[in-house]
């Protein structure tokens, strides 16, 4: 009885897709943890937002830290908004960023936004809408403007086709500044099949790309995250020690031609062939 009373009391909300989204105490290092039918979407530290709780997210702030002069402002446009960790983490270290945040469920957001309110004065501004559409809508001042563009957008446990293509990156890529950095979360298994194929269709678009994931995970052998990082200019080569001393370890970062080997033989996606992300097992979440 204990326990359904403290289920009950816990905050939650059904999506447009039937799914439920509840804010959960985080079991692991304190914080919160946004839950989306049992997937885990976003970890938040309220008290602590430089706490980057799951790897993958951690990985993307090393490569944010790398940006600009340390504790400068950032322009940053976030597709796919789940708990708003990392425009928390920008806004908590580079004070005066300017963020704009999509998110295309409006419960989602209300339920996030009521339970973990973001910092007070913070420049965050969330549309609601899909990733993709909303683009089209976003200020035109913004276009070549980004410092930083990061698509880690999922339903449920999967990223929709329609984020995955050629086209799709083509127009996230419009709002990059000419050294800005588009981020890529990529969720992929055995034989990374999809990933393969993400870092081919970023590589057709933007000319420097490097990939970050946990070695296991980047040699396929196991399901996980993989943070693919891009831009027009060069990625300095200062920044791969720094990625791999920043962790969370045993970190790996695929460049050059090991990359190109990485990629090799896999096919471009583009709207017209284009498949989402492979569904991960439910025993991935059991931690």
């Amino acid at each position: 009885m204990a326990r359904a009373r403290q289920e009950a009391s816990v905050p939650s909300v059904r999506l447009s897709d039937g799914t439920l989204a509840r804010v959960v105490p985080s079991a692991f290092g304190g914080g919160w943890e946004l839950d989306v039918d049992g997937t885990p979407q976003s970890h938040v530290d309220l008290d602590d937002p430089t706490h980057l709780h799951f790897e993958y997210v951690a990985r993307m702030g090393a490569v944010i830290d790398r940006l600009r002069m340390p504790g400068q402002p950032l322009t940053a446009i976030h597709l796919g908004a789940g708990a708003l960790t990392i425009p928390r983490y920008i806004e908590a270290t580079r004070p005066g960023s300017r963020q704009q945040v999509v998110e295309l469920e409006p419960a989602l957001w209300d339920i996030v936004r009521e339970n973990l309110p973001l910092p007070r004065g913070a420049s965050i501004r969330v549309r609601i809408g899909d990733a993709r559409e909303t683009l089209g809508r976003l200020p035109a001042a913004l276009v070549g403007a980004a410092d930083l563009v990061v698509s880690d957008v999922y339903s449920g446990a999967q990223t929709p086709a329609h984020l995955t293509t050629v086209e799709f990156f083509t127009e996230a890529a419009r709002f990059l500044a000419p050294d800005g950095v588009l981020l890529v979360n990529v969720a992929d298994g055995a034989g990374l099949a999809f990933a393969r194929r993400e870092v081919a269709t970023v590589q057709a678009v933007l000319e420097n790309v490097i990939v970050l994931a946990e070695v296991q995970t980047l040699k396929g052998r196991r399901f996980g995250n993989l943070v693919i990082a891009a831009s027009r200019a060069p990625l300095p080569t200062e920044w791969l020690p720094r990625l791999m001393a920043a962790g969370p370890h045993p970190a790996k970062v695929a460049e050059g031609r090991e990359l190109d080997d990485f990629a090799r033989g896999a096919r471009v996606a583009t709207d017209a062939d284009a498949t989402p992300s492979p569904k991960p097992s439910a025993s991935v979440f059991t931690r």
